[in-house]
């Protein structure tokens, strides 16, 4: 309302709560020790992001990525004792039905992610966790019941981090994941905190730090235990790939992309949220490897593969198809790289996500040697009516991984 009066956009600084969404910075940077530090400081975080409700699409990050304090939340989440109970006696009853509505809840909005990028509902789901599940947290429940609620929690703030990543809030999806994280581990879901631990290490691939991501990728490997399952095996193997390809060793690639490979190939269902997981998300993962191991030949063997894709997963189209054209251009095919650049600009203006930005900006930088080809002067053409010249700097900042 305040907003509405002023005609302008009122952020919390405005308001004097700077020092206040500090503290909730750095708090969430921290892996919460006991369960009601850790629903404080998620509860905190989510006020946060429904905070933003004013701000744009692809919001100016608020703060940064701290590679220390993934390492150290990972180390937290393998090594600190399991919460032998998370059952709470005061506050409202708290039932499976409740557990029921999240689980539904998430899967919108993990659909709304995947076809429109982190840009469009991210706010509309911190508002939700801060309205929803922050009172539910509060509320009152038995273990097993509260089992089930905290992953609920932990799915839904995994998300949260995941939109943040996505849009290049960095800062902001750093501190969910490691929440998410936390809350995991209230859950006693060890799977999905692995899953988490691999999101962060995915991010740190974005970001170009080999050394972090490696590290992180060995963590959610050996934290997932021996029998993760064969979907969720090869998604961690699949983040370890990437991770020893960007720091440019081609044995630990091989090894680990095997490995992926052999694990999809057996497996039949697993947690929903591996699913998604798909042989489309392997090839890309092993071009995008390929590319940085500077083998663009080889990376286009899966270019039909990783283009094979659902329609609900638009924004991972525009990720590949973006991929692909970067393979033909880095091989010397350029004008099958120009015109799928054209395809991937089109797919880029139906999704609010600066990774796909990231994707088209270094895709336009292999292409504009080649301005005397028709096809990729048409493509650059067009670029600064899709692209902005804020965008291109700000994506230019990451070296987009695969999605």
């Amino acid at each position: 309302m305040l907003a509405v009066r002023l005609g302008r956009a009122v952020q919390t600084s405005d308001l004097g709560f700077a020092a206040l969404a500090a503290d909730t910075d750095a708090r969430a940077l921290l892996f919460p020790t006991g369960v009601p530090a850790a629903i404080e400081t998620a509860s905190g975080l989510w006020c946060r992001l429904g905070s933003a409700a004013s701000s744009p699409a692809l919001p100016t990050p608020s703060a940064s990525f701290v590679a220390s304090a993934a390492e150290q939340a990972g180390w937290r989440w393998h090594f600190d004792p399991p919460d032998i109970s998370v059952a709470r006696t005061a506050g409202r009853a708290v039932d499976a039905l409740d557990v029921h509505m999240l689980r539904s809840c998430a899967e919108q909005f993990l659909d709304l992610d995947r076809r429109h990028g982190g840009g469009h509902a991210r706010t509309f789901l911190g508002d939700f966790l801060t309205r929803d599940v922050t009172p539910l947290l509060r509320g009152r429940y038995a273990d097993a019941v509260g089992r089930k609620l905290f992953a609920a929690a932990a799915e839904l703030t995994g998300m949260a981090a995941f939109m943040s990543y996505d849009i290049g809030d960095h800062g902001t999806a750093q501190r969910a994941f490691i929440q998410a994280l936390r809350l995991s581990k209230a859950a006693g879901d060890r799977l999905h905190g692995a899953h988490i631990l691999a999101n962060l290490a995915t991010q740190a691939i974005f970001l170009g730090l080999p050394s972090e991501a490696v590290r992180l990728a060995r963590a959610t490997v050996e934290g997932a235990g021996r029998h993760p399952g064969a979907m969720v095996a090869a998604r961690l193997h699949a983040t370890a790939a990437n991770a020893h390809a960007l720091a440019g060793d081609r044995h630990g690639f091989a090894k680990t992309i095997a490995r992926a490979a052999h694990a999809l190939e057996h497996a039949k269902a697993g947690p929903s949220w591996a699913r998604y997981f798909s042989p489309a998300h392997l090839a890309g993962t092993a071009m995008r490897s390929l590319l940085d191991l500077d083998r663009p030949g080889e990376a286009l063997r899966y270019q039909e593969q990783a283009l094979d894709l659902g329609p609900a997963n638009l924004r991972t189209r525009a990720l590949h198809t973006a991929l692909t054209a970067t393979a033909h251009a880095r091989a010397g095919h350029i004008d099958q790289a120009a015109l799928l650049a054209v395809q991937a600009l089109q797919l880029a203006r139906q999704v609010r996500s600066r990774r796909v930005t990231a994707r088209i900006v270094l895709l336009a930088d292999v292409l504009s040697p080649h301005l005397s080809v028709a096809e990729v002067s048409a493509f650059l053409d067009q670029l600064p009516d899709h692209v902005t010249a804020e965008q291109i700097s700000r994506a230019a900042g990451g070296t987009a991984a695969p999605g």
